[in-house]
């Protein structure tokens, strides 16, 4: 797929602090041996964010050296179980059962927030609006055509081809495909019950599959009359078709960052800094589809070393490093739940 200029600058800068690795990305500095390394791996939401968090961290700490494997949100978790990685990032916040096979214990660290863009190549239809009944309905299999009513009942005097509905969706377990199958869960009982909310939902059919953002992109471009998801950043800088979504209170709102910042004015934390998924699935006001994302770190590390560079890591993450989060079309996390988190890090992480 043919990268735009926005998608290059998010490729790892070539610099003469910078080493990269296959399938993920590693920041140091070549003036000093570095000294601590964190290993991390998760979810291809906030990949672009952690890249450029990385890189500038390892500026103001060339002593640490920071990896990131970007293979999905499902494997980050189960490398975070398995204690084979220092941090692992997630679209989706651990379960308390999955939490109570962490035996070093976890601290969670949301780092930012953004929209899931809904991609469709229908080539003359430019402003597409999908109803809180028709996007469900087209992802559970339940509409399959793209003349059908429930969808040009919201685009009226739209020429919609007599055309089949090919659905793309992640090949790998995803904290994407959790962000768009919770909120599909939320609005429509019918999909709740057959296709279900999960980082793998049981998709009907036998829709094209894509690994990561890049190849749900690829398979929507590459196909007439394909939908699929993405994350809105990736969406944008490969100037992808994206359409208005029907919200609570039944505006179409288009994915913005501004849209995205509205729905998640209302979120509600936890103390533990997770969120409360079916509430957190249907906003009233705003873009209906914005996820968060999460770096997760252990309460112990045994390593000399580690914990206190995971202090570090996280201080910078959750104050310089949320500058970047608007340069790159990513939301802030609010700055109060931020210095808590910073708080729990220092005081949690051994």
């Amino acid at each position: 797929m043919a990268l735009s200029s926005t998608t290059l600058r998010r490729a790892v800068v070539a610099s003469a602090v910078t080493v990269g690795v296959v399938g993920g990305f590693v920041y140091t500095a070549t003036s000093q041996t570095a000294s601590v390394t964190l290993n991390g791996a998760g979810a291809t939401f906030p990949a672009p964010l952690y890249q450029r968090y990385f890189q500038q961290f390892s500026q103001k700490n060339p002593n640490i050296r920071v990896n990131y494997q970007a293979v999905g949100s499902g494997a980050g978790i189960r490398q975070m179980i398995a204690g084979t990685v220092d941090f692992a990032g997630s679209d989706v916040a651990m379960k308390d059962d999955e939490m109570g096979k962490v035996s070093r214990g976890v601290i969670f660290i949301p780092t930012a927030g953004g929209p899931v863009a809904v991609v469709y190549n229908l080539p003359g239809v430019n402003n597409l609006k999908l109803s809180r009944e028709a996007l469900p309905g087209i992802f559970s299999g339940q509409i399959t055509s793209w003349n059908d009513p429930k969808i040009a009942s919201a685009n009226p005097g739209v020429n919609l081809p007599n055309q089949p509905i090919r659905l793309a969706v992640r090949a790998d377990s995803s904290g994407t495909s959790f962000i768009f199958s919770n909120h599909l869960s939320a609005i429509n009982p019918y999909f709740r019950g057959r296709v279900t909310a999960s980082t793998t939902p049981n998709w009907p059919g036998n829709p094209l599959r894509g690994q990561g953002n890049p190849g749900v992109a690829q398979s929507v471009r590459q196909t007439r009359g394909a939908i699929g998801y993405v994350e809105y950043s990736f969406a944008k800088s490969a100037n992808m078709q994206m359409a208005q979504l029907q919200n609570r209170s039944n505006a179409y709102v288009a994915p913005s960052m501004e849209a995205a910042n509205q729905a998640l004015s209302g979120v509600d934390f936890n103390q533990d800094f997770r969120v409360n998924f079916t509430e957190f699935g249907n906003p009233n006001q705003g873009y209906p589809i914005v996820g968060l994302t999460w770096m997760m770190v252990y309460k112990q590390y045994p390593q000399p070393g580690k914990a206190d560079a995971v202090k570090r890591l996280v201080q910078w993450v959750m104050t310089d490093g949320q500058q970047i989060n608007d340069d790159l079309s990513y939301t802030r996390i609010p700055a109060p739940i931020a210095s808590r988190v910073v708080q729990a890090v220092n005081s949690g992480v051994r």
